[in-house]
């Protein structure tokens, strides 16, 4: 069944920092080839960081020197919110994002899978308690533990949930992103693809119309404009079915739990709690789905999505 088309293919060359918008894409197994190929390491912290802990880097944006290649990750150019330009190669970029961002970070390519220590999350929890989540029945207790104690202020702080508000069920989420900042060898938050359709954009324009939803706010790969006649949170549905566009198939795993970077001021767009307070109140939480790559191919814009 086709759903829609391709309308935006968006690639982000560094974590959490505005993306690049592509006519069209190679998709490997790690997805579009320099999809968060670099990322930011919060020194202090001693773990590799994202928006959720440092909002600034919203307003910043980063464009490949270079085509990426899934072999071969090239230099970035950073521009930050007041314009000044940025080369990943300059020996004080380091030096100049701590400055700009008020904290002291360094800027990483992506790393091999076998350098765990580089992705390994420096917190108590993730020593001791993340590698229990492997086990089956250790995950079947999560929605239950999470609810109480330092899990729950933990979960609260990174998902930006209110007093009120139930956090997202995280014994869905890989193994190893509880263990570790992101499946190792990548910098993604949990799965190399995401997708977001216009008919939930709009549904979610209907309930918070004063809200500006912005699919910048969302940070997809591929943005798919849903056919007319399609309504709703349609995306909610895919989990575990498999999408086609161009020569790629997907695999859509688990819907993608919305956090404070949707809120957060980027180019053009002001902050506003609001936006996530609807997704909690009226979207389960979620808005959009991640997915793996079943088969690698090529995507162009205005490639129909086929639901199969």
């Amino acid at each position: 069944m086709i759903i829609g088309t391709i309308k935006q293919i968006w690639r982000y060359p560094v974590k959490s920092m505005s993306g690049e918008i592509l006519a069209d894409c190679t998709v490997g197994s790690l997805g579009i080839p320099g999809d968060r190929g670099w990322a930011l390491r919060d020194e202090a912290r001693r773990e590799i960081t994202n928006g959720k802990r440092i909002p600034a880097l919203m307003q910043c944006a980063a464009s490949y020197r270079e085509q990426p290649t899934t072999e071969h990750i090239p230099s970035v150019e950073i521009i930050l919110d007041d314009g000044t330009r940025l080369q990943s190669a300059d020996p004080n970029i380091n030096a100049r994002l701590s400055e700009a961002l008020g904290r002291s970070v360094t800027l990483w390519p992506r790393e091999p899978a076998s350098n765990r220590t580089h992705y390994r999350r420096n917190t108590a929890g993730a020593r001791i308690v993340a590698p229990l989540t492997r086990l089956r029945s250790f995950r079947a207790l999560l929605p239950k533990l999470s609810q109480f104690g330092s899990m729950n202020r933990s979960l609260r702080e990174v998902f930006s949930r209110e007093p009120d508000e139930p956090i997202p069920d995280i014994s869905i989420l890989p193994a190893e992103v509880l263990e570790f900042t992101s499946p190792l060898g990548t910098y993604f938050d949990a799965c190399p693809i995401h997708l977001l359709t216009s008919a939930s954009l709009e549904a979610m324009a209907r309930l918070n119309s004063a809200a500006a939803w912005d699919v910048r706010r969302f940070r997809p790969n591929f943005f798919i404009e849903t056919k007319a006649g399609i309504d709703g949170l349609v995306e909610a549905g895919w989990g575990g079915r498999t999408l086609r566009a161009g020569g790629v198939e997907l695999k859509c795993e688990i819907p993608t739990a919305r956090c404070g970077m949707t809120t957060d001021a980027q180019d053009g767009l002001p902050k506003d709690p609001s936006v996530l307070r609807t997704i909690v109140k009226d979207a389960d939480q979620n808005l959009g789905v991640y997915a793996s790559v079943v088969a690698t191919g090529q995507v162009t814009v205005g490639d129909a999505l086929e639901l199969l």
